[in-house]
């Protein structure tokens, strides 16, 4: 098993695992939230250490490509409380596309020790357009709370909140 952690350099991700930003593209577009690169990517890791990702949703869309390991399971929660769950890695399934506006939220399953994701993001990801969620954000959903409750904060989904550079 490669060390992904070393060979890439990865830091602390605030919602869990480990990340680095890979790219930003040049130019810029407005958003009715301000100007955002017109795309950036990350390289996002899971590990038996750090094996979820806290719920959360951006405003742009986000492609998910499985590069290494896993299988990752995906949760994700569309504005009318659909949860759906996707497993990358298995069946052959190796992106997903998460809406801007859809809570997500990702995990190791089936005994993976890890798993390797690159992001990419469209308009480029900005800290403003970011949001983690708590269990107030799940009120109009109440059958989904027990469910989404592992990806919330305080439930050992591992790194909490930080700062620094997202995707």
């Amino acid at each position: 098993m490669r060390d992904w952690l070393t060979e890439l350099e990865l830091e602390p991700h605030p919602e869990g695992g480990y990340f680095r930003r890979m790219y930003t593209a040049s130019g810029a577009v407005g958003t009715p939230y301000g100007e955002r690169a017109l795309a950036t990517s990350i390289q996002y890791l899971l590990t038996a250490e750090q094996p979820r990702g806290r719920l959360h949703r951006n405003r742009s869309d986000i492609l998910h490509f499985l590069l290494d390991g896993g299988p990752i399971e995906y949760v994700t929660v569309d504005a009318d409380g659909a949860l759906t769950r996707v497993l990358l890695g298995a069946e052959n399934e190796r992106y997903l596309l998460v809406p801007g506006g859809h809570w997500k939220a990702s995990q190791l399953v089936a005994g993976a020790r890890q798993g390797l994701v690159a992001e990419v993001v469209t308009p480029g990801f900005d800290y403003a357009d970011h949001e983690f969620a708590e269990v107030k954000d799940l009120a109009a959903w109440p059958q989904l709370v027990d469910e989404l409750r592992p990806f919330l904060p305080g439930q050992g989904q591992g790194q909490g909140p930080g700062t620094g550079p997202g995707v």
